[in-house]
């Protein structure tokens, strides 16, 4: 697939982080909308859904056609909806229970797999779901590989370089037959979750990566290095791939990188 090169935007505070997240996602969603009627985002857990909290503001929640969303995540927790680690959980009561996007269209881990903890099932059923959507065209393929492209991905990035649940030195970063696999040693707790592959990932149009604090300054200096241990060093899109990062975050980017 095209590859496209990492940029990058250095923002003074996290509020000017969220506010240009916001301005990117409310952009894309007009020109979607416009443009095929859907507009498919992809979230992930973590502090982004506060990020996103900015999509509350009027001017967004007025001029945004939220029937037109369809949302998923690019991993979850395999815990119950109600638990405390769900990203469902977290999505919900922060961001998309304050938005008009129909229920029918929030795209959720199975209900019982999750309660069962049952991460091969609910992995199954997840990139079964997807083909639902791609059969029924409100998610498209990429041109040449046929793998689903989402609109936008909104990521995030652990302190050891993982995103999604591909976790360095893990076989999942490898697969590239199925849309979602599942991982059931974490070395994040809770470990069981599933998450979708790294081809899925890179084929969306546009995916924005964002990144605050210290704690994450050693792994955003290696990315930029291209140690592709790390797993989020092997981001790309079809379209486009930028980092949204904080001060702190690009702390130990040479200077004029």
């Amino acid at each position: 697939m095209s590859r496209v090169k990492r940029k990058k935007i250095v923002f003074l505070t996290k509020k000017e982080l969220a506010e240009a997240m916001a301005d990117y996602t409310a952009t894309l969603s007009t020109k979607f909308c416009k443009e095929r009627d859907y507009f498919t985002v992809v979230l992930s857990g973590g502090d982004l859904i506060s990020w996103l909290s900015d999509l509350l503001e009027p001017k967004y929640l007025e001029s945004i056609e939220w029937s037109k969303w369809h949302i998923f995540w690019v991993d979850e927790r395999v815990v119950p909806w109600d638990d405390k680690d769900s990203n469902y959980k977290l999505a919900i009561d922060g961001f998309l229970s304050k938005v008009p996007i129909p229920i029918a269209n929030i795209y959720a881990i199975d209900q019982d797999c999750a309660a069962l903890g049952d991460a091969k099932g609910a992995a199954f059923l997840y990139e079964k779901c997807i083909k639902r959507l791609v059969n029924q065209n409100i998610i498209r393929t990429y041109k040449s590989s046929g793998f689903p492209q989402f609109d936008l991905q909104l990521l995030g990035m652990g302190p050891d370089g993982h995103m999604a649940s591909l976790f360095p030195g893990h076989y999942q970063i490898k697969e590239k037959a199925n849309l979602v696999t599942y991982i059931i040693n974490s070395p994040k707790l809770p470990p069981k979750r599933i998450t979708f592959t790294l081809p899925v990932i890179n084929c969306a149009s546009y995916n924005l990566m964002a990144v605050c604090d210290e704690a994450q300054a050693d792994a955003v200096a290696k990315v930029f290095e291209d140690n592709y241990d790390l797993p989020a060093a092997r981001l790309t899109a079809d379209t486009e791939a930028i980092w949204y990062l904080d001060q702190a975050a690009a702390s130990k980017l040479p200077i004029g990188h």
